[in-house]
């Protein structure tokens, strides 16, 4: 991550409570490596693990600097096999999280291969080259997005849905064929400080309504399950650490829908600007997916449920970046994207 990007996730990491870092204690002493790691929920990660006293190995695209103890970054191209294998075999990983991933939500055609080679031939990769040099636990990041197994039809409703289907698919080929501990972290809608994509509707509106500016929205009838980035943090480490879980897809979310239309309101309540969000001015994309998490299940297999209330979250995140405002630590940065 960029210096100022690692000095705002410091900081949003501070946020976190200390009771709710109960996993702590679970990966005190094995070799990490997490994919994606500059991204929103891979930096929480990175910083979690490295306070737990674990040897993380952080892999992105292109070359990060940090004062971090105990983080080590990599550089690497996972769409490349050769890089996978000898990176692997470098670090000799217990636990991996792949986090890394090409994330859209445009139907556009020119997402197509950008979502299948960011996605699914990065998965495929990873996988491969962890089976073959062993490891005690692969996580890897599924969506909500993918229709799940039992969906008939089970048609994706992006590009970026058909490639997480396909590497979900693939990571339970893996477990069933070679025995590789594959676990699949279907993760619903994560939101949070320092959450670094701000065309995403809880930091563009937040941001917006900080600055006084109009949000132009979409409808807000979509119902979606939110879910706080300290509380998916926690849902991973469990994870990577709970026994009889391998070849399991895994929820994590509130299982609670509320419209994005009420979550832009708290917004507008929390913060009381002027200017007022509009809806309906932006398009509203075709075959959006409606679906909660099965929290039941996600607590008999992990003992885990979320903690942070959806006002609590909103509250925390509006904190977060009034006070990296007042402290120009978002100079430059623009919601509206």
């Amino acid at each position: 991550m960029t210096r100022s990007n690692n000095i705002l996730v410091r900081t949003a990491f501070r946020f976190m409570k200390a009771e709710a870092m109960r996993e702590f204690d679970k990966l005190p002493n094995e070799r990490i490596l997490i994919t994606g790691a500059s991204g929103f929920i891979g930096t929480h990660l990175c910083h979690y693990l490295c306070a737990s006293g674990a040897e993380v190995h952080a892999l992105s695209r292109t070359l990060h600097a940090s004062k971090v103890s105990g983080l080590h970054w990599w550089t690497g191209e996972l769409g490349d096999i050769a890089t996978v294998r000898n990176l692997l075999a470098t670090i000799k990983p217990d636990v991996i999280f792949h986090l890394a991933s090409h994330v859209s939500g445009s139907r556009n055609l020119e997402i197509v291969l950008p979502c299948l080679h960011g996605n699914l031939i990065s998965t495929v990769n990873v996988l491969t080259a962890a089976t073959e040099v062993g490891c005690r636990r692969i996580v890897l990041a599924g969506s909500f997005e993918e229709p799940e197994p039992g969906d008939i039809p089970a048609t994706p409703s992006s590009p970026y849905a058909a490639a997480k289907l396909a590497s979900s698919a693939y990571g339970r080929m893996f477990y069933a064929l070679y025995q590789a501990p594959v676990v699949i972290a279907r993760m619903f809608m994560v939101y949070g400080p320092a959450q670094q994509d701000l065309r995403k509707l809880i930091p563009y509106v937040t941001l917006s309504l900080l600055r006084d500016q109009t949000p132009k929205l979409m409808s807000g009838t979509r119902q979606v399950d939110w879910i706080y980035v300290e509380d998916v943090i926690n849902g991973l480490v469990a994870m990577a650490h709970a026994p009889d879980v391998a070849g399991c897809t895994i929820d994590l979310g509130s299982g609670t829908l509320v419209p994005a239309r009420e979550v832009v309101e708290s917004l507008f309540t929390l913060i009381r600007p002027q200017s007022k969000p509009v809806f309906g001015v932006v398009p509203d994309r075709p075959l959006e997916q409606v679906r909660k998490a099965n929290t039941a299940d996600t607590h008999a297999k992990l003992g885990w449920k979320p903690v942070i209330s959806l006002d609590e979250g909103l509250k925390r995140t509006v904190n977060w970046y009034e006070q990296r405002l007042r402290e120009g630590a978002l100079e430059g940065f623009d919601p509206r994207g």
